[in-house]
């Protein structure tokens, strides 16, 4: 409370010259020179300087202030000639007034409360740039929290990818049907529209002669086992990251501190999400490469398990443009927590409490790019993580119909996977 008070004293202590003067602009207050007496040449008191084009002391500064902007009439209740001193200088208000004209005070160098408001929050603002930006306590231990549960729950040298079904890569590559370069950077042509005709055609019901209709069924489901040869490992790697992202939450005490229902809700919403930002630590915007420890992914194991370019080419501007703002391990998380703690996703029922967590989680990316990044275009940093998370929303409602569309042709989706972009909460 004591330092509260010091901070209230400093503030008033700086803006009291503007508060009982001002005009247009600029300053109110000239600097008296060294051989001037500092003396007001209304009452005798010790002068502070130049107010509104004479030398006063703060009494008559603000006296001749409040007198000006009042609309009533000041009468002398004796001759109209009081001598004005220090100590009787409160018994005639209208002799004091007469004696500031007199001086050269003038009523036009006040500033109107507007101009004094804006010279405030001039004052405010300076001090705040001059002072450097500190994570509060409460900023640094939900910081910490997160680092912890990422560093629990998510192994950073993907040892356990070795362990998932291997991927399949004998197939020819969809994205060799032609590969084009924009200014060094890679661009996928994709491949012709027949083609991935002819292989999903395969599974469209026919009227075959009762003589091969067996043998077409079996010859329909061998196809339709190897059609996407790299979804058996990418179920395996779903389910992985699905299970790392519940326990990544559960540790959390804002997420603990949730309804079942609103947990359940948040999951459903932001796994894709998390797994976007968590694999872009691993991407390399130089080769267009994911480099996950043990093993390395690149666009066409995406689509060797099913996904098609209208979610494939934003993943990767996505990937690109998150990839190039080159942020530190907390502004990963962080980003991963406003992502899990969205108000506004289906099924939500306690919105005001998840808006807040959120909101102590982004003022927290704010202030910690703010005080530990030293680098000039640092205030551009966080609307650009804003804009990414917003980039995320429109795909995450893509990705869950590119899903639902490759089980329908290969039902190799991963259970976990299902569930959560089941729409029952």
């Amino acid at each position: 409370m004591c330092f509260l008070q010091l901070r209230m004293s400093k503030e008033m202590e700086e803006l009291s010259p503007l508060g009982d003067s001002g005009h247009g602009g600029g300053s109110e207050e000239e600097t008296e020179e060294d051989d001037e007496p500092k003396i007001c040449q209304v009452c005798g008191d010790k002068s502070t300087g130049y107010h509104f084009n004479a030398m006063t002391c703060e009494g008559c500064k603000g006296f001749f202030r409040r007198a000006m902007k009042r609309p009533a009439q000041l009468c002398c209740p004796f001759q109209n000639a009081c001598v004005i001193t220090k100590t009787n200088r409160r018994q005639c208000q209208s002799c004091r007034l007469q004696k500031c004209l007199s001086i050269g005070m003038k009523r036009e160098l006040i500033m109107s409360d507007e101009a004094v408001e804006k010279r405030r929050m001039q004052i405010r603002r300076k001090r705040m740039q001059e002072e450097p930006v500190m994570l509060s306590p409460q900023q640094e231990t939900v910081i910490q929290e997160l680092l912890s549960a990422h560093h629990k729950t998510f192994d950073m040298t993907c040892a356990n990818f070795v362990q998932f079904r291997p991927l399949d890569r004998d197939q020819i590559s969809m994205s060799e049907y032609g590969r084009e370069t924009d200014n060094g950077k890679l661009i996928y042509k994709p491949p012709p529209e027949d083609a991935m005709q002819r292989t999903i055609s395969c599974f469209s019901p026919s009227s075959p002669s009762s003589s091969f209709q067996s043998a077409e069924n079996k010859e329909r489901k061998r196809h339709k086992s190897t059609i996407f040869t790299s979804l058996p490992h990418f179920a395996d790697l779903t389910t992985h990251m699905i299970k790392n992202i519940i326990n990544f939450s559960k540790t959390l005490a804002m997420f603990r501190a949730l309804i079942i229902e609103d947990q359940i809700a948040l999951l459903k919403g932001a796994t894709f999400e998390i797994i976007l930002i968590h694999f872009n630590m691993f991407f390399n915007e130089v080769t267009g490469i994911w480099e996950c420890g043990p093993v390395q992914y690149c666009l066409d194991d995406a689509m060797r398990a099913g996904f098609q370019r209208h979610l494939l080419d934003p993943m990767m501007n996505f990937h690109y443009a998150l990839r190039k703002l080159h942020l530190r391990e907390e502004e990963y998380v962080l980003m991963q927590a406003i992502s899990l703690f969205s108000p506004d996703r289906p099924g939500v029922t306690h919105h005001s409490e998840i808006d807040r967590y959120q909101e102590i989680i982004a003022v927290a990316l704010k202030t910690y790019i703010e005080a530990k990044r030293n680098d000039p275009e640092k205030h551009l940093l966080y609307p650009k993580i804003m804009a990414c998370l917003t980039e995320m929303r429109t795909m995450n409602e893509e990705y869950t119909k590119q899903v639902l569309k490759i089980q329908d042709i290969q039902p190799d989706v991963s259970p976990l996977l299902l569930e959560i972009i089941s729409k029952d909460c």
